[in-house]
């Protein structure tokens, strides 16, 4: 037990400062002022897309010729990469919106699924909103599953899926039902035993991936995709035509 002197004496010291900011966390913050993407940042200060993420990350950090670099190109202070505003940033309103309507979807056909890409005009969006047409009846049938970055939500319209998981017992949804996953954990859906086809509606999304809806294009690959209709994807942003990609196939 503390005397009374001893307690007056322990009252008495200073607090701990807080921790100070990360460079790291300032440029976080400067580049979501300014609205940049981390391409956007990279292209400015010519330091690697690759090597800025770290560096947000604190994973990182820079020697002195690329603080001087940084501070040159995007013209503030060396003083100002240790200091974070006392200011809140608010978060800008871009009043961005788009109507998803199917026929202006684009639409990739692979043999497991169909997908519908709702809204696919909207750049950098935060979520994916995938429309899937599941017709694989088996794991078997399905392949490998399916891993990427972030996380997904899947709302059951029609019919019966059996959700497989790399690190949990499959289990059946029916409509009306949903599911929550990290997408990073392998994954796959198929329509559950008796039932031909089924369909949900997904929600994608990505903390760490700048174009999440072109990342989730790749994963098919080119040799097991078809979009149409022909004259909506015309319309569409040309980033979002999937590319080859080395790695695994998704359904």
């Amino acid at each position: 037990m503390k005397t009374p002197k001893a307690a007056e004496k322990s009252a008495a010291l200073p607090e701990r400062p807080a921790d100070k900011p990360t460079l790291g966390r300032v440029l976080r913050s400067l580049r979501t002022r300014n609205d940049w993407t981390l391409k956007e940042m990279s292209d400015r200060t010519g330091i690697p897309l690759s090597t800025l993420a770290k560096v947000e990350h604190d994973r990182l950090t820079l020697t002195y010729d690329k603080l001087l670099q940084l501070s040159e190109r995007l013209k503030i202070r060396m003083s100002d990469l240790f200091a974070e505003s006392s200011e809140p940033s608010a978060q800008p309103v871009t009043a961005r919106r788009s109507i998803g309507r199917m026929e202006r979807a684009i639409r990739v056909n692979t043999p497991n699924y169909d997908y519908f890409y709702l809204c696919a005009e909207l750049r950098r969006k935060r979520m994916i909103p995938i429309l899937t047409r599941i017709r694989a009846k088996s794991v078997e049938e399905f392949g490998e599953l399916v891993h990427h970055s972030g996380e997904e939500y899947i709302y059951v319209l029609e019919g019966q899926v059996e959700i497989h998981t790399e690190f949990y017992d499959p289990i059946v949804l029916s409509a009306g039902e949903s599911i929550y996953i990290d997408s990073n954990m392998g994954h796959a859906y198929v329509a559950a035993e008796g039932c031909d086809e089924a369909t949900v509606l997904g929600v994608c999304s990505s903390a760490d991936e700048e174009d999440l809806m072109e990342s989730l294009m790749e994963l098919h690959g080119d040799d097991q995709v078809r979009l149409s209709p022909p004259e909506e994807t015309s319309r569409a942003t040309p980033a979002a035509k999937p590319k080859a990609r080395a790695k695994k196939t998704a359904a």
